[in-house]
This record gives structure tokens, C-alpha cells and sequence, in this order.
């Protein structure tokens, strides 16, 4: 029996989470699908016209017999989930990698399934290293800026232009191929994160140092003008690198980028190598310092909505509420609330989720504690329920088996309100500043799909006001209820 299938079968009868940690050294891509197989079910109600379910783990099916790929796509395929191809520019890789992709693109076509893709690969590196991407001094010399990370030097945004056709290449030499065989993508994302101009930590310093920067930005020492000049920037690397070449192709594909999403204005998390730059504005909220956010989204031309829903280690240090749950509940809630509020219309959201604690120290505060798994469950449904359209999780590989679990129950217990997920209206988008009770609803008709979550003791009905019209809610954990509207 081959070593995938004694996997398969032993984690069947140990728990996967422990037998994950078991091959957490050598489990191959081929292992990683079973443990996905392992802990999720054939879908019990049709997707129908719903996205399917995205997992970071399902990048390849890491098999090259096509018998055992097209069962495997079929099996994937009956619990919602697609496989993701890579894209992988560099000289070395790119012919190889075409092929593999390809080669999962007509097994994708072949079997009907939608075909997505992560360039990721592709959208780097703008900020390169080339001195001719650097910031100028006073004194002419170049200088770099490496307060994102110790070997990545971010340079001047006025000095990345040049890049533009070597990074666009890099996007449409798989686009094309793609585009003769007749593969028509889907879902096409990148993570393009720490490269090209960003606003955040020491950023602002730099550009004020800059000669360039200087002439170039109308009122440097006002962080709002800095922050519109570079996102404005930011949206057009995006917008003619990726967007365009895409949409020219594929005009019905999905394309978007990791934290590039619709919002209120306010930024309410940091990513892992974002500080606040100096003397920039924020809005405190208890301990918590939000961030004014550009409303990049409209200039970037991508067609899906990608925010950021994590558990970044430091957000439940931020708040007093008693229930450490509620800590951790109140902010994501907060993200995924007014990214969906603020969704533009036709343009579907695609939240990227994770559960365990993201990058903690190696050495974390004991008072740090872990999200509950039921509590994050019931931020799930919230957010299917508060105009997302589906979900897509992010993890480390030994987190697999946990994380794929509790997102594929609640994702897959969803579909059985597909009606009101498919044609209901979101219309409560209020995050309790008090811990108490917390209730989501789609309203469709003159029915409601409702989702009450309590962080109290609170055993009466809420009574909340849906589509103009005052109604009950009951304590009702751990599931939905769907109830009539009063004339």
C-alpha cells in the first residue's frame, strides 16, 4: 500500500491533528490532501451557484498520475473544495511549473471543476535591489529602506516604474499559455505584501529623507497626502501588472490580492511586519490604535474582495472585555463587518480566515489565549451571514487538520440556508462595544436567517430592528434560526 493511502487510513482511527504533528517534518503534498480528506465530508446540501471553499493546503494535489488526480478532484470536489495551481516565474522553474499547472488545468476542464490560480510568484519583486529603485539622499547617494524586513529593500515609489514590464511579463507568460489551451480561470489571487510603496513604519522617515520624494509629494509632512500619493502608486502596480492582464484574458475572472478589500476608512489589525509610522493619526478604541486606510480597492480594477480576518497574537491585548473569546471575537468582527458593510455591489468577498494564534513570539505571554474553536466557528457564521461570499484559509502546514476541520463544518452546514446566503440582504452590521449577546441576520422576504451569539448569560430575546421592522431574537446557541417578519 503506498505511503498516502496508510496515512489516509491511519487517520481514519488517530486523530489528524496529532498525526499531522507526527510527519510534520517530511508529510508531502500528497499527505496533505489526505489529511484534508481526512477531515472534511462529502457536502450533505448542493453548492449550486456558491463559491466553493478555498484552502491554502490544497496548493497541488501533489500526484502526477492523472487516474489518481482526476479521483482525487472528483473527491475534493463532492465537499467544495478546489485545488490551486502555482505559478512560478523565475527562469529556472517557469517552464516546469507551466506544465504542471497546465497539466491540472485540462484535468480541471475536463472534469467541469473551476480553475484557480495563485501567480503569487509572479507579482515579485519590484522593490529588487536594483539601485536604480532606491530613494536619493541630499547628497545623491541611494539608500534603502529596511524597517518591513532585514533583507528586503524598499526603495523610493517614484523609482519602480522601470519595473512595470518585467513583472507584467512574468503574469502574462502563463496567461497566454493558458489563453491558447483555452483554460479559462476562474479565481486568480496573489499574497503581494511587503514590496512596492507601503505608508507603515519607517516608510514615511525615508521619503522625507529623499530628494525625490520630496519634490514629488505635494505636502510630505501631512501623513494623509503621503499615504494617498503611495497607495495611488500601489493601485496602479496592481492595476497594470495584474488586474489588466487578467481581465484582457479572462474578462469574467475573479482577481484580487491578499488585504486589498472595500472599507469604512480605518485599518483594525497589523500585518506581521507593520508597526505605526510615527506621528500618523489613529483612532483609539480602548488600548487598540486603528489606522486611516486608503480606499484603494476602486483604482486597483481587481473583481474580488480579499480582506483579512486573522488572529494576530497582539489584538486580544488590546481590550479589557472579560471574556478573553470576546477579545479576540469583537475586532475580527469588526473587520469582517465593515468590509462586507462596504462591499461593492457585484463584486463577491473572499475573507482570508485563520484560528490559531498568527505570529506569536517565539516565546508568548501565558495571558495570551488561544481563540476558542466554538467561539471562532461562531465568527464564521457571522461573517457568511454579514456579505461574504465564501472563505478561504490560510495556515501553516502542521495546522492543517484543525483548521481545515472546524472551517469546512460551519462553511458546509451554511449551505443549507443557500437561498438566503444566494438572494438575502445583510443588514446588521453593529459590533456590541459591551460583551453580551451579538446577532447577525439576512433578511429575504419576509424571513430573516439569524445568528445569535451570546458571551453572557443573557436568556431572553434581543429584540433588533431588521429591514425596518422590529422582531425577537431567542437565545438560540449554536444555531441558525429563520424567522418571520411582522407586517
Amino acid at each position: 500500500m503506498r505511503a498516502s493511502a496508510v496515512l489516509l487510513a491511519v487517520a481514519l482511527v488517530f486523530p489528524a491533528a496529532d498525526l499531522l504533528a507526527q510527519q510534520k517534518k517530511s508529510v508531502s503534498q500528497r499527505e496533505i490532501v489526505d489529511i484534508v480528506l481526512a477531515n472534511t465530508k462529502p457536502l450533505k446540501h448542493p453548492r449550486g451557484n456558491r463559491l466553493p471553499l478555498y484552502l491554502w493546503p490544497l496548493h497541488g494535489l501533489g500526484t502526477n498520475d492523472a487516474a489518481e488526480a482526476e479521483r482525487l478532484l472528483k473527491i475534493l470536489d463532492s465537499r467544495g473544495l478546489p485545488v490551486i495551481a502555482s505559478w512560478y516565474p523565475a527562469p529556472k522553474r517557469r517552464e516546469q511549473s507551466l506544465r504542471e499547472a497546465m497539466w491540472l488545468g485540462r484535468l480541471q476542464k475536463k472534469l467541469g471543476l473551476p480553475i484557480t490560480v495563485s501567480a503569487i510568484a509572479c507579482m515579485n519583486s519590484f522593490c529588487n535591489g536594483d539601485e536604480k529603485t532606491a530613494h536619493v539622499g541630499d547628497d545623491g547617494k541611494p539608500f534603502f529602506d529596511f524597517s518591513f524586513e532585514t533583507k528586503r529593500p524598499m526603495g523610493c515609489p517614484f523609482a519602480l516604474e522601470f519595473r512595470h514590464p518585467a513583472i507584467r511579463e512574468q503574469v502574462e507568460f502563463f496567461l497566454d499559455a493558458y489563453q491558447r489551451e483555452g483554460l479559462d480561470i476562474q479565481f486568480i489571487f496573489v499574497d503581494w505584501e511587503v514590496d512596492g510603496p507601503i505608508e507603515w513604519n519607517d516608510a514615511w522617515a525615508h521619503s522625507k529623507r529623499c530628494r525625490r520624494c520630496r519634490e514629488r509629494i505635494g505636502d510630505i509632512s501631512d501623513f494623509a497626502v503621503f499615504q494617498k500619493t503611495l497607495r495611488e502608486i500601489r493601485c496602479r502596480m496592481q492595476r497594470e501588472c495584474l488586474a489588466e492582464p487578467v481581465l484582457k484574458r479572462f474578462p469574467k475572472a475573479l482577481v484580487g490580492n491578499y488585504a486589498v478589500y472595500p472599507n469604512d476608512g480605518w485599518r483594525y489589525w497589523y500585518d506581521y511586519f507593520e508597526k505605526l509610522a510615527p506621528d500618523a493619526l489613529f483612532k483609539s478604541d480602548q488600548r487598540a490604535k486603528y489606522r486611516p486606510w486608503f480606499q484603494e480597492f476602486p483604482l486597483t480594477g481587481f473583481t474580488v474582495s480579499m480582506p483579512v480576518v486573522y488572529t494576530w497574537y497582539a489584538t486580544p491585548t488590546w481590550y479589557d472585555f472579560v471574556s478573553d473569546d470576546y477579545r479576540w471575537f469583537y475586532n475580527l468582527l469588526l473587520v469582517a463587518s465593515r468590509s462586507g458593510q462596504h462591499k461593492a455591489a457585484g463584486v463577491p468577498s473572499i475573507p482570508f480566515v485563520h484560528w490559531h494564534t498568527t505570529s506569536p513570539p517565539k516565546e508568548p505571554d501565558p495571558a495570551v489565549k488561544q481563540f476558542s474553536a466554538g467561539k471562532y466557528q461562531e465568527l464564521l457564521w457571522h461573517m457568511l451571514l454579514r456579505g461574504h461570499d465564501t472563505l478561504f484559509l490560510w495556515c501553516p502546514r502542521d495546522e492543517t487538520a484543525e483548521e481545515v476541520r472546524l472551517l469546512h463544518e460551519v462553511w458546509a452546514a451554511s449551505l443549507e440556508y443557500r437561498e438566503f446566503l444566494e438572494k438575502g440582504k445583510p443588514l446588521l452590521f453593529d459590533v456590541p462595544r459591551k460583551q453580551g449577546p451579538v446577532v447577525s441576520a439576512l433578511q429575504l422576504g419576509d424571513r430573516a436567517l439569524v445568528r445569535r451569539t451570546d458571551f453572557d448569560d443573557h436568556k431572553d430575546p434581543l429584540t433588533v430592528t431588521i429591514g425596518g421592522k422590529t422582531i425577537a431574537v431567542p437565545r438560540a446557541d449554536d444555531r441558525c434560526q429563520v424567522l418571520k417578519l411582522k407586517q
